[in-house]
């Protein structure tokens, strides 16, 4: 990748995951990582990562219910989604790179 872009890259992952927020970062990494969250978020973060186009409103009222609140439950989502997008990033580029660069054909004169 272009390391112009690396840099937005990993600039945008500092301030979603390490900026500012009503969420705490320790729970927005994990979320994005993929790694434990608390239980109560975890089918939500879950459901995020692998199939977001299923989440409902009542999977973000189960979370008011549970006592977070809206901008908890965006900046979840967005460090969730964006965890999910970056890892699939990742593994395009890497599938990318390792391939083997397509040979040319030669021909022989008989």
């Amino acid at each position: 990748m272009d390391p112009k872009f690396e840099a937005k890259l990993e600039d945008l992952e500092q301030r979603l995951l390490n900026g500012p927020g009503t969420l705490e970062p320790a729970v927005r990494q994990a979320a994005a990582a993929g790694e434990e969250v608390p239980e109560v978020l975890s089918a939500f973060v879950e459901k995020v990562r692998l199939h977001a186009y299923e989440v409902t409103d009542r999977d973000v009222e189960h979370l008011l219910e549970a006592g977070y609140t809206q901008d908890q439950i965006f900046e979840l989502t967005v460090a969730t989604a964006y965890g999910a997008a970056r890892a699939r990033l990742d593994a395009g580029l890497s599938a990318l790179y390792r391939r083997p660069a397509p040979t040319s054909t030669q021909t022989s004169s008989e």
